[in-house]
This record gives C-alpha cells, structure tokens and sequence, in this order.
C-alpha cells in the first residue's frame, strides 16, 4: 500500500458473497475511439450514439455523476489479423468488426480500493465524493491515476463515490489525528441502479 502519490484508479477489494468477475463486453469500445481507457479507470456505458461512441459501449466515467465498473483490459483484432491483448485501450485503435471484447468489473456490490489526492482522516468514512485525475495516468503500466477529489467531500447523494472504511496500512499521524492515503469505497450512483435507463 502506497503512502505517497501513486493513484492506480479502482482496485477491486471485496465482494459480499466472496465472488467477484470482470464483465466480457462483446464490442465493449467503439473502433478508433481517440481516448485512452487505462487500466482500473471507472467507466460508463455510453446512452447515445455520437461520431466517436455508441450506445451499449463503455467509456471513461466523468468525474461526478453515475457510471457502471472499473475497466480491466482489452482484447481485439487489428487491421493485419494479428490478436492483441492490453490491460488498457490505446486511444484510436482500429479493428476488424466483431473482433474487440472490453473486460470491467461492474458488480454493483464489488467494494473497491482507491487512492485519495489529500490525506483525508477516519471522519471521511460516510462521505460522497468525485473523482479526480479523470484521464490521466500512463500508457507505459497501462495504470489509471484516478483517484478521490479529498477537496470534495459531501453528503449529497449525486456524488459517485462513498467511503466506507480506510486502508491502515497507509496511515500516518500528524498533530495527534491519524490520517489516510488510501481508501475502501462503493458505488453511490451506479448507472444499472438507475430508475431510468442507461
């Protein structure tokens, strides 16, 4: 566990019933979509078609609002018949149609892991939060930087994230207040959730 700077997006902790499994997306991403999807970044299903999206595919989550699971990696055909397999989708990637499977995680009940951008203390726990951080991280690891906005919490219910406990192994103690780098928290608006459709 890290206690420095060194967001990796959505690790999924826990399920309730023990059993947690990446959804395989069949054409889960449009093909030539021109922005990076790494490794552990929320995602959303995307509701309408545009020139770069379509409706039934994935995207990065904004950094407020509702959004389905973290991604996990790809898989596709390119355009010279050779499979590819990445733990990230590399912006503007072309492929043979029917070819591409998109893998997340998107349990409404999976609790996740995920780093803060400010040390935040045990009375963090119970508050809603967004993200940050929203398409950074690095096309080396394959690794997401999102991470929680610490400068946002709240109690409002239209925030897209809750802590629900912290990681001790990340703590460190300043003016007598234990504080936390790393954080458990759970979907507060999960797009399946919704009382209308995606």
């Amino acid at each position: 566990m890290s206690a420095t700077s060194a967001p990796f997006g959505m690790r999924p902790a826990f399920h309730p019933s023990g059993l947690d499994r990446a959804q395989a997306l069949a054409g889960g991403i449009v093909s030539g979509y021109g922005t990076d999807i790494l490794k552990g970044a929320p995602v959303r299903y995307n509701s309408t078609a545009g020139t770069s999206v379509a409706a039934g595919t994935i995207t990065n989550a904004a950094s407020g609002g509702a959004w389905s699971g973290s991604f996990q990696g790809v898989e596709w055909t390119d355009t010279t018949g050779r499979r590819r397999v990445s733990n990230y989708w590399p912006a503007s990637t072309t492929y043979q149609t029917g070819s591409c499977v998109a893998y997340f995680y998107n349990d409404a009940n999976i609790v996740y892991e995920i780093q803060s951008d400010a040390t935040m203390a045990q009375t963090s726990i119970g508050n809603e939060y967004n993200f940050n951080n929203v398409t950074a991280g690095s096309t080396t690891t394959g690794d997401s930087a999102y991470g929680i906005n610490g400068a946002s919490a709240t109690t409002d219910a239209a925030f897209p994230i809750r802590v629900v406990d912290v990681v001790p192994e990340t703590s460190y103690i300043s003016g007598g207040v234990t504080y936390y780098y790393e954080f458990v928290v759970k979907f507060n608006l999960h797009q399946y959730l919704a009382t209308t459709g995606v």
